[in-house]
């Protein structure tokens, strides 16, 4: 009797030793990038305190985005080679130095290279590091939730820190009446804590891709993967061709790309809210804050909506309103409650969030093997994150040339427009899939 209970055991441990590093993943990346991206809640406070002007600022996550498409296919390339613990460890040990060179509150030249250390380290030793490991956790039928999972976990890990700092923030600032610069440092310092006792977390706890944690989770992928197992002795260039090849790659890029500008539109509510409806910085924090707990909702709900229904047809509903929600923002009045703003804010989270938790699961639908895996990540992030790059400036340019709310609504109708066609592209991903699968 014992005995026959032996296979349920194994299958039992595996899935709770996939999880567990799942869970894993997730605590490591909600904790490399609040203190990258601190401008989503405290930009304002970000200007006061380095004394930087807003164009300045937006060079440097201008010039982050860069590093980010520099380093997408080396990254995607490192991570078929070297182990992900060791990537992801290096990335927030090196992430969390940099944070603390940031807390002394430098001259804007030594902003922009500590931007651009956070670029090397999320962008090169961190993110495909991260994708590659949690599509190699899940079985392909789970691709949807586990990519909703991690992002939604993320976000939730995010959420909590965020509403922590900024209580802090708010207890410091008005309940002991310090200035901004004091009570941010101390925002800083618990961000860049955490990163560097995570480092040795990730290095530790994590496998390495030679001690597989889920066997048949491997071999379910290696079979729906064709076997391209000759491009291991091919060139970098030659599979960098292999993988450019699949039309798949390309809608899948488009969909990243075009869901990811409908997140970035969200990094201007904060100055949005706070220059053109009149809102106190720890008003907007409120509700910027409460956006990001739609993000465990949005991209849980979504990945497993995507594994039990069509995660290609999910996902072209999402981007769809997604689009018209943040379209929505350009014609809410100036005198709008703040339960109004709000509301607004924490539907266009719940769609942008629900789109990014299940546009990296249909990289299962891309049939690329496991070898080339990194470098197809890498691929689809160079398409992908693109926005990193032009969004920044282009949003600069905007508000530059077309003072107050005008160049906002601009701004945010392009963006919804651009959501419309990633919705065509998701459509056509699933075209070709249900193509192939009747073939």
């Amino acid at each position: 009797m014992q005995s026959s209970n032996v296979p349920y055991q194994q299958e039992f441990e595996s899935v709770r030793t996939r999880y567990i590093k799942l869970a894993v993943l997730v605590v490591l990346a909600g904790n490399i990038y609040p203190l990258i991206y601190l401008r989503q809640n405290f930009e304002e406070s970000i200007l006061e305190s380095f004394s930087l002007t807003t164009t300045q600022l937006l060079q440097c996550y201008s010039m982050l985005g860069v590093l980010y498409m520099v380093t997408y296919l080396p990254s995607g390339w490192l991570a078929d080679r070297v182990s992900p613990r060791k990537l992801m460890s290096f990335a927030l040990a090196f992430a969390g130095g940099l944070g603390v060179w940031f807390s002394t509150y430098p001259s804007f030249s030594a902003v922009m290279i500590i931007f651009a250390g956070w670029g090397i380290a999320a962008g090169l030793t961190f993110w495909a590091a991260m994708i590659k490991a949690t599509t190699l956790l899940a079985k392909p039928s789970e691709q949807g939730r586990f990519f909703g999972i991690l992002d939604g976990g993320r976000g939730l890990v995010e959420a909590i820190l965020a509403s922590i700092v900024l209580a802090m923030f708010a207890h410091y600032t008005q309940g002991l009446g310090q200035d901004t610069p004091d009570a941010l440092r101390k925002v800083i310092w618990v961000y860049t804590g955490l990163m560097l006792f995570l480092a040795p977390v990730a290095y530790f706890v994590l496998s390495d891709p030679d001690e597989p944690v889920a066997p048949e989770a491997l071999s379910d992928q290696s079979v729906t993967s064709h076997q391209h197992d000759a491009v291991e002795g091919e060139s970098l260039w030659s599979q960098i061709k292999e993988v450019a090849s699949h039309e798949e790659i390309w809608l899948c890029g488009i969909c990243i790309l075009t869901g990811y500008q409908l997140f970035w539109a969200t990094y201007s509510f904060s100055a949005y809210m706070q220059n053109h409806y009149g809102l106190t910085a720890v008003a907007v924090g409120t509700i910027t804050v409460a956006k990001l707990w739609m993000r465990p909702i949005g991209a849980i709900s979504a990945g497993f909506a995507g594994d039990f229904l069509d995660r290609e047809r999910v996902l072209s509903g999402l981007l769809l309103l997604a689009s018209i929600a943040l379209a929505s923002m350009v014609y809410l009045p100036a005198g709008s409650s703040t339960a109004a703003l709000l509301g607004i804010v924490l539907i266009v989270g719940f769609l942008t969030y629900a789109v990014r938790g299940i546009f990296w699961s249909t990289l299962e639908s891309c049939d690329i093997s496991n070898k080339v895996k990194g470098l197809a990540i890498g691929i689809i992030s160079l398409v992908g994150y693109s926005p990193d790059i032009y969004l920044p400036l282009l949003n600069g340019y905007l508000l530059e040339q077309y003072p107050g709310k005008q160049g906002y609504s601009i701004y945010f109708l392009g963006i919804s427009m651009m959501g419309v066609l990633g919705a065509l592209a998701a459509w056509r991903l699933k075209v070709m899939v249900s193509r192939k699968a009747i073939s």
